[in-house]
């Protein structure tokens, strides 16, 4: 069955959104698009890019980039209005040129070929989009990431607000390129529509999250994943970093953590508790040139990367490699080998003025790495039961004025809290903060639920939405799944989708407080690439919609239909995916 549906949705026109109709299917939806159906750009080898500044040249090589790894070419950048009318004129007269810091071999054009100019720009959109016509505010277009497209003439205009909207244009631009190429387009001839563009993000907070301890990924992996967020306009990576199977990060300061706390004995078989555990020594670490390499890529993309040590619970790689910080430093530790150790182990660190030494070392080791705002310090599923059967604890909490295990809690995001605020960062851990009460400056990401969420928004935080049941990955997405995964939840593409971070009720000042949201990948069933992007594809793309869409700009509908597009890039990105979608929407890939 082909599903057809009468869509308007900041198009800018009515239309019949079949598969062989649909007149856009750029994900994130933007804000508003106008497709004119006719025209358009023609880019080819000959093709120039007109970028002026450090920031537009920046976009310009990730297009290039993106034409060479996907099509085989890339384009010529000029960087002034007098270089640009001298390389027409060449062109014009048959002359040869060499492509600039493309790595592409020499581009000869013809006379009759006609140069298209992607022109980049990054200027205020006041004299180009009327709020009043586009239905925005004034704010929105001077957002973080707002952007202006247009495609006509054989030319494509990109403006962005800010270095950020630029690359966001690119990003749009991208996906309007031909994947399936028609008779009409060659691997070097790709037909762009007609179009204009506004847009901008909902949020200022879009992120996906990525678990490198239950198993590690390459530094190349690392950044394709960065990649796949930047095509999706997201803005956030957060990397977490340490827990209870591994220690991910090199640490100068305490290298032991790395001899012992990076590698576990074997890991268990199957879905937890497992049929059995294998013999295979699993670890590694990243090297801080390894850390600031990915930073750097990651800035080139305008994606802050928020780093996460997961403390004072889930730490039993930090007292398999220092007994003394456990409440039983007599009972010998190793990195965990198996999954859910939440109240079956004792992972806790004991309160003592060593143990957040230590601590004070570690954040400070990991911002002396990390530049961005936000500092991860987890401070979720830490089980009390371990601090109630300790005496040298109880004293600890007796001699500081803590009258139970709840305090003690808060006591350790406290301590942390100041380590990162003294350094003028701010710090985010999960929503089990809110059961010990809130340190002040806690940025709260709520995964248990999305009321945890406004809750922390009500009393005055900032919050990052990432529930369970909408946004975690590595969860069922069928019925009766017959992968690995977490079966305990079912997250399906059309509940990531139709999921709202904050419902028309909150009150204008709550939702203020909610910064945005993200996607979670937890890895304990996902040791490799193809099993991880069966997870996270194509419920990653409906989450960008949802971080990044007004509203009243979406469409499940519209969405179901950009996703036969959408799966055409997944191909030709070399990516994998669930293919459950299909059987349950009824939509064919076949657009014929």
């Amino acid at each position: 069955m082909i599903m057809t549906a009468m869509i308007v949705n900041g198009e800018g026109k009515r239309g019949d959104f079949g598969t062989n109709n649909l007149t856009n299917s750029i994900i994130p939806e933007p804000q508003y698009i106008y497709v004119n159906g006719t025209g358009g750009v023609t880019i080819t080898q000959g093709s120039v890019i007109l970028a002026p500044g450090c920031e537009e040249i920046n976009s310009a090589d990730f297009l290039n980039t993106y034409l060479q790894k996907y099509y085989g070419f890339s384009l010529k950048i000029v960087n002034t209005q007098a270089e640009l009318v001298a390389f027409l004129k060449s062109q014009a007269s048959g002359t040869s040129s060499t492509t600039k810091s493309s790595g592409a071999a020499n581009v000869v054009v013809s006379q009759s070929d006609e140069i298209s100019v992607i022109d980049l720009s990054i200027k205020p959109l006041g004299s180009l989009i009327d709020p009043a016509k586009f239905d925005f505010t004034a704010e929105d277009i001077k957002k973080e990431g707002a952007y202006y497209l247009k495609t006509s003439g054989n030319k494509a205009l990109l403006i962005g607000a800010n270095p950020q909207g630029l690359f966001y244009a690119v990003q749009s631009l991208i996906q309007m390129l031909p994947v399936q190429l028609s008779d009409s387009n060659s691997k070097h001839k790709l037909n762009v529509i007609d179009a204009e563009i506004a847009d901008f993000p909902r949020f200022e907070y879009r992120g996906m999250h990525l678990d490198v301890v239950r198993h590690i990924y390459s530094v190349d992996y690392i950044k394709q994943y960065i990649d796949y967020l930047a095509l999706h306009k997201m803005n956030y990576f957060h990397w977490h970093l340490t827990d209870d199977q591994g220690w991910r990060m090199e640490s100068k300061s305490h290298p032991m953590l790395n001899e012992i706390g990076s590698w576990r004995a074997g890991t268990i078989i199957g879905i937890f508790p497992g049929t059995g555990v294998d013999s295979t020594r699993y670890g590694g670490y990243y090297t801080i040139e390894q850390m600031k390499d990915v930073i750097e890529y990651a800035a080139q993309r305008y994606i802050e990367i928020v780093p996460e040590i997961d403390v004072p619970g889930h730490s039993m790689a930090i007292i398999a490699t220092y007994p003394q910080f456990s409440t039983t430093p007599h009972i010998p530790k190793e990195p965990a080998i198996t999954w859910g150790i939440y109240n079956r182990q004792n992972n806790v660190l004991a309160p003592s003025e060593a143990v957040f030494e230590f601590l004070s070392d570690v954040f400070n080791e990991l911002m002396d790495v990390f530049p961005g705002q936000y500092i991860h310090i987890g401070a979720d599923e830490c089980a009390k039961r371990w601090w109630e059967e300790s005496a040298e604890t109880q004293a600890f909490m007796k001699e500081y004025g803590l009258k139970d295990e709840n305090e003690l809690q808060k006591y350790f995001a406290k301590r942390i809290a100041d380590i990162i605020h003294a350094r003028g960062r701010k710090f985010i851990g999960w929503d089990e903060m809110l059961d010990d009460g809130l340190v002040e400056g806690a940025v709260v990401m709520s995964w248990r639920n999305a009321e945890n969420g406004i809750k922390a928004a009500e009393l005055g935080h900032k919050a990052i939405m990432t529930p369970i049941k909408y946004s975690y990955f590595n969860v069922a997405q069928k019925r009766n799944e017959d992968s690995l995964c977490h079966r305990s939840w079912y997250a399906p593409v059309d509940s990531v989708y139709l999921f709202e971070p904050v419902p028309a009720s909150v009150p204008v000042e709550v939702a203020a407080n909610v910064l945005g949201g993200q996607g979670c990948m937890w890895t304990e069933y996902f040791p490799h690439r193809q099993r991880l992007e069966y997870g996270i594809f194509p419920r990653f793309s409906a989450l960008a919609e949802v971080y990044w869409t007004l509203p009243s700009r979406k469409s499940w509908p519209k969405f179901q239909l950009k996703l036969v597009d959408q799966f055409d890039r997944y191909d030709l990105w070399g990516a994998n995916y669930a293919t459950e979608f299909f059987r349950s929407s009824g939509l064919s890939r076949n657009k014929r």
